[in-house]
């Protein structure tokens, strides 16, 4: 039987790539942006309903326990600007279940980094910067457009008032799907990744603010001048219909964050999904204080493809699954 042994990125491809991933340290050194490294397992996982985190059974000091291979590198990190650590960035490993595919693969590199006393609109200009280091020629202008703006103009609705029979009706029709059952954030994102995303970045670079604020994540809310809606502060950039990195205003208060992963895990239990260990070292670190400032995740394997033009991530990963 022939086995599949050979990489899936040719060996040039994985020249350039460090050659870039060069640029990008450069990019935060002559920032004094500090690179940290921190583990890849750790005794909380994301509770994040729409990621399915891996996990496994480790013999350590106290005994068997359960550890989570991070979907990220923000809890770990988070603790470490409680620490004082100032500004930091990691490219880091990191895992989610069942993301194959083009865009996607079980393991990637996150490139992620916070900036203490940084508004989100600061961070949107450097994160900006970031990918124009990287990307051959110019990219084109940066614009910014609040999400429900997006929807007013593609879709001839208002995401925030809209009744929910009406998008379940919607999105079952651009889906091609029976979204009878679907919940609100469901049927909006089954629309924003048919209808709105493949459009976004085409003629620039794109940046998407005020999300819903069920959508907040590990983000503050703050209320829309329009209406007084609460929305998420945070933000998304694509590229040529491609989402590359997300960003928030990062939340600091610990009770408010304790109440979302007990959220998440009750929506999960809902869901009949497996309730995910919440990271209790991170709302510790909360509680001690985390300074002000937002932070953002990139996704570099996404970043390089689109700089080498390549097709697919596998492309310019060495061992992508499933030749891992």
């Amino acid at each position: 039987m022939s086995i599949d042994w050979q990489p899936t990125a040719e060996i040039a491809t994985l020249r350039e790539r460090a050659r870039l991933t060069g640029q990008v340290r450069a990019f935060f050194a002559a920032r004094q942006v500090l690179e940290v490294e921190t583990p890849m397992l750790g005794h909380g996982g994301s509770t994040d309903v729409h990621l399915d985190s891996l996990s496994c059974e480790a013999t350590t000091p106290s005994g068997q326990e359960r550890l989570w291979l991070q979907t990220s590198p923000e809890f770990h990190m988070k603790r470490l600007l409680a620490a004082g650590s100032g500004p930091i960035f990691q490219l880091a490993r990191s895992f989610r279940d069942g993301e194959v595919g083009s865009r996607h693969n079980l393991e990637f590199t996150m490139l992620e980094w916070y900036r203490p006393g940084f508004s989100l609109g600061a961070l949107i200009d450097e994160t900006d910067a970031l990918i124009r280091e990287v990307l051959p020629g110019d990219p084109g202008p940066q614009r910014r457009h609040r999400y429900r703006d997006l929807f007013r103009e593609r879709l001839s609705i208002d995401p925030f008032t809209e009744a929910l029979d009406g998008l379940r009706r919607m999105a079952s029709d651009k889906g091609g799907l029976d979204m009878e059952d679907a919940q609100r954030d469901d049927c909006l994102d089954l629309l924003m990744s048919l209808v709105i995303e493949p459009t976004l970045g085409r003629e620039g670079l794109d940046v998407v603010i005020d999300y819903p604020a069920s959508q907040a994540a590990l983000a503050r809310r703050h209320q829309d001048p329009e209406d007084g809606a609460w929305v998420a502060s945070r933000f998304e950039v694509y590229r040529n219909g491609l989402e590359l990195a997300n960003g928030y205003d990062e939340l600091t208060d610990a009770s408010e964050q304790q109440a979302r992963f007990h959220e998440d895990n009750s929506t999960r239990r809902a869901l009949g999904k497996p309730e995910v260990n919440v990271d209790e070292r991170l709302l510790a670190a909360l509680r001690a204080g985390m300074p002000s400032g937002s932070g953002v995740a990139l996704g570099l394997d996404r970043l390089i493809q689109l700089a080498l033009g390549k097709g697919s991530v596998a492309d310019v990963m060495a061992f992508a699954a499933p030749r891992a």
